[in-house]
C-alpha cells in the first residue's frame, strides 16, 4: 500500500510539473505574439495608426475625471493631440466627449466625438466629426449632423473612411443604426432605424468569469480592403452582418428599403472593434473570453490569441509593417478591480503560422 501510495504521489507530481511547465510555455508563446505599446492610469477607447506609425488614442467621457480627449502616443507617453486647449474642457475649441479616432491613406485623423458625455444625452449641436491634417496636425474641417440624423440618446461610436469616394460610415451604438456622410458636400443619411440587425440580442454578456449587463447596439464597423461591402455587429450580440456599400451610397436610396439588402454573415463570439487587413481577413475581439479572434478570408472562425492580458480589446488598427494595434478597455471589470489599461501590438503573419 505504500508503494502504491508513493507511485502515486510521484505521478501527482509529475502531472503537476507537466502542467506548471505547459502553462509557462504558453505564456511565453502569448509573450511572443503580443507586445506592450504602451499603458495609461485613464480609460481610452479607440486607437489609430498613421502611414507614418504615429499612434494615436481617445478617452472617452465616461466620468468626470478625463484630463484627456485625444492624444498621440510618443515614446510610450500620453501627450495631448492637437494641443492642450483642444482637450481643455468648455474651450471655445475643444473636445467634448469623443468615442473614436482613425487615420485614412491620405494622412488624415478623424475624430468622433459623441457630444454625449457620460451618456447623459446629445448636447446641442449634437455629434461632430473631426478631421485633421497629420502633416501640419492643423484641422481641415468639421462635420456636425442635422437632427433627422441622431437622437437624443444616440451615441455616435465607431468610424471607416472610403478615401475612394470620401464617405464616412458611422455605428450608433444608443439608438441603432449606420450613418452615412458625405466628405465632400458634408450631407449625411441615417439608415436601419429599428432593424433588428443593428440592435442587442442579449441583455447581457459573461466576460471571463464577471457578469456584464448592459445592452449596446451597432458598434462594431468595418469596410472591406475594397470597400464595397459595410460591415457591422451589435456589441451585445453573437451575429456578424454586412451590406453593399452601393446600395448605401444610391443617390434615390430611402432607409426603409436597405434593411432587405442586409446579409448574415456569421455567429461571431461578441466584439467590439473590428478591422480587415489587407488580405481580407476580419480581425475582432472576443469580449467573453479575453481572445482575439479572426474571421478569414475563406470564411472560417480562428480563435488566434487568449491571453488574460487581453482584457475587453477595445479597437483595432493597423501600420504598413503588418501589425495590429488594439486597445484594452476593461469595460466589463468594476472599476476597483482594473489594472492599467493598455495598447498591444501583434503581428499579422501569425495568423498564417496558426
Amino acid at each position: 500500500m505504500k508503494l502504491i501510495n508513493s507511485i502515486t504521489s510521484i505521478l501527482i507530481l509529475f502531472l503537476l510539473v507537466v502542467s506548471c511547465s505547459t502553462q509557462e510555455q504558453k505564456g511565453k508563446q502569448n509573450d511572443k505574439k503580443i507586445t506592450l505599446v504602451a499603458s495609461s492610469s485613464n480609460q481610452w477607447t479607440g486607437i489609430a495608426v498613421s502611414k507614418k506609425n504615429r499612434v494615436f488614442v481617445n478617452f472617452p467621457k465616461w466620468s468626470d475625471s478625463v484630463p484627456t480627449s485625444v492624444a498621440e502616443i510618443i515614446d510610450g507617453e500620453v501627450v495631448p493631440y492637437p494641443s492642450e486647449m483642444w482637450n481643455k474642457e468648455g474651450g471655445v475649441t475643444s473636445f467634448t466627449a469623443v468615442q473614436s479616432v482613425v487615420c485614412d491613406g491620405r494622412s488624415r485623423l478623424y475624430v468622433l466625438d459623441t457630444n454625449n458625455p457620460q451618456f447623459s444625452g446629445v448636447l446641442n449641436g449634437g455629434p461632430v466629426l473631426y478631421e485633421f491634417d497629420l502633416s501640419t496636425d492643423q484641422l481641415i474641417r468639421s462635420y456636425s449632423f442635422t437632427q433627422e440624423v441622431y437622437h437624443n440618446n444616440s451615441y455616435f461610436n465607431d468610424v471607416r473612411i472610403d478615401i475612394n469616394r470620401e464617405k464616412a460610415f458611422i455605428t450608433d451604438s444608443g439608438v441603432g443604426g449606420i450613418i452615412v456622410l458625405d466628405l465632400v458636400t458634408g450631407d449625411a443619411k441615417r439608415f436601419l432605424d429599428g432593424d433588428k440587425s443593428v440592435q442587442p440580442e442579449n441583455d447581457h454578456l459573461i466576460c471571463d468569469g464577471v457578469r456584464w449587463e448592459n445592452k449596446v447596439a451597432s458598434d462594431g464597423i468595418a469596410l472591406s480592403p475594397n470597400n464595397d461591402y459595410l460591415y457591422y455587429t451589435a456589441l451585445s450580440s453573437h451575429t456578424l452582418y454586412r451590406i453593399k456599400t452601393s446600395v448605401l451610397l444610391e443617390n434615390d436610396v430611402q432607409s426603409k428599403g436597405v434593411s432587405e439588402e442586409i446579409e448574415k454573415v456569421a455567429t461571431i463570439p461578441a466584439t467590439d472593434g473590428m478591422l480587415f487587413d489587407r488580405k481580407g481577413n476580419l480581425w475582432m475581439g472576443g469580449l467573453e473570453g479575453n481572445m482575439i479572434n479572426v474571421w478569414t478570408v475563406d470564411n472560417e472562425m480562428v480563435h488566434l490569441i487568449k491571453d488574460e492580458r487581453v482584457k475587453w480589446a477595445d479597437s483595432f488598427a493597423k501600420n504598413i509593417d503588418r501589425e495590429i494595434y488594439f486597445t484594452t478597455s476593461q469595460i466589463y471589470l468594476p472599476e476597483s478591480k482594473r489594472g492599467k489599461y493598455e495598447i498591444y501590438k501583434l503581428s499579422m503573419d501569425i495568423l498564417s503560422n496558426n
